[in-house]
């Protein structure tokens, strides 16, 4: 990484934008072979994180500074009480044992919006990245699991075909792990949560963990934190996630930036089927497998499938080494459901030959990590004492027409930027 880049001139204010900031301060993490600039780094390692120091750094006109590089898990650490400790210490444990309810308990810490919860939830989430790497190593740097996210309108089938999935997967000498995503309503924010009840067999089978989460009105339809739950749920051991989206929306496209394979379930009817779902989604679709093709709609069914082979050869390419398929399958008799998964198999296998399926995981984190910093800016702003004073003000002119948007968010922006002046 070249840190002159990042420090354009002159530095000093740079420097002194930084000092002046009111929030705590950040500290960066590096690999253990890290060199930033000019850099020369330290001999020893941070205990098992495998981490280095870094003395010094070159700065873009030749000024050497020192940077004392801290890992966040130790100072985060430092700051929990001796309960804190010991309570994260026994999620930890319990989570790297594979016990479902230590899992359970770790994923509602992550998902709580508590501030003291939140700094838990990041000792913890450290401890399991760590953890997670090491595997990772011992696998010869293979991923521990496959990230599979699957969507489809209301009542394609999903929760029924899942069920049936599972348990093949779990007969199999799988581990599986469902992340379904709920949405939570505009008026009272409440959600139905009710994906257990409806794959019964599958939530008493000890190999698979289902857990429903809601959106909180998350734009795109995500939870916040399903990142942070696919962590913890690699970190239990299990070694195949599903993610259930909402349905067929904006929920897909964040989802895409999740997963190692995007499938998409299609009932076999339902009017216009190429004008009914967004063209944005088929492009994103790795596999489109068309439901309930048994009975009566099995004609149906082979007539959709043909419609959108031929659909999905109008699409830009989007991997060199795979074409998406189409497929029927039927959850009440099972048809093509073992099939479907030699499918997601093969895809794996060559995503991980030629290297795309690394490509495309370090991207997600890049994607990650800006969607977090989007977030914390965005919460920065909110809770900013000077802007708080100002946002219902800004809020009743717009209501009443005597100020445009454009100008309200303007002299927000404003009143946000001067906070240091």
């Amino acid at each position: 990484m070249n840190i002159p880049m990042l420090l354009p001139h002159p530095h000093q204010r740079f420097l002194k934008g930084l000092l002046r900031t009111p929030y705590r301060p950040y500290h960066f993490i590096f690999p253990s072979r890290t060199h930033l600039g000019s850099g020369t780094p330290c001999a020893q390692p941070f205990n098992s994180l495998g981490l280095h120091c870094t003395k010094s750094m070159l700065l873009s006109n030749g000024l050497k500074r020192k940077l004392c590089v801290q890992t966040t898990l130790k100072d985060h650490t430092e700051e929990l009480s001796d309960k804190e400790q010991r309570f994260v210490d026994k999620l930890y444990t319990g989570l790297i044992q594979g016990q479902r309810a230590r899992l359970a308990e770790a994923i509602t810490l992550i998902e709580s919006t508590h501030s003291r919860k939140k700094e838990l939830a990041h000792v913890l989430l450290q401890k399991v990245l760590v953890y997670h790497r090491e595997q990772e190593q011992l696998n010869k740097g293979k991923p521990l699991a496959f990230r599979v996210g699957l969507s489809g309108p209301p009542g394609a089938g999903k929760s029924t075909f899942i069920e049936y999935f599972g348990k093949m997967l779990t007969e199999r000498g799988h581990k599986l792990s469902v992340l379904a995503v709920d949405p939570s309503s505009c008026t009272s924010g409440g959600s139905l949560l009710g994906d257990k009840t409806r794959m019964t067999e599958l939530s008493r089978d000890m190999n698979a963990y289902i857990r429903p989460s809601p959106t909180r009105g998350t734009l795109g339809g995500v939870t916040r934190t399903t990142n942070e739950a696919i962590l913890l749920c690699e970190g239990a051991g299990y070694d195949i996630i599903l993610i259930e989206t909402v349905g067929v929306g904006q929920s897909e496209f964040a989802v895409a930036d999740m997963v190692d394979m995007f499938v998409l379930l299609l009932p076999p009817a339902g009017g216009d089927e190429l004008q009914g779902i967004k063209r944005g989604i088929i492009e994103m679709a790795d596999l489109v497998a068309v439901t309930k093709s048994d009975g009566d709609l099995k004609v149906p069914a082979r007539r959709i499938q043909a419609e959108y082979v031929s659909a999905l050869k109008l699409l830009r390419k989007r991997s060199e080494v795979w074409k998406p398929k189409v497929i029927r399958i039927s959850a009440r008799s099972g048809e093509g459901i073992s099939e479907m998964w030699d499918k997601m198999k093969e895809f794996q296998d060559l995503m991980l030959a030629s290297g795309e399926l690394t490509a495309k995981r370090q991207k997600q984190q890049k994607v990650w990590m800006w969607n977090l910093i989007q977030e914390s800016v965005l919460e920065h702003f909110r809770t900013h004492p000077m802007v708080r004073e100002q946002i219902p003000l800004m809020e009743r002119k717009v209501l009443l027409g005597a100020l445009s948007p454009g100008l309200a968010a303007d002299f927000l922006l404003k009143t946000f930027k001067s906070r240091d002046q």
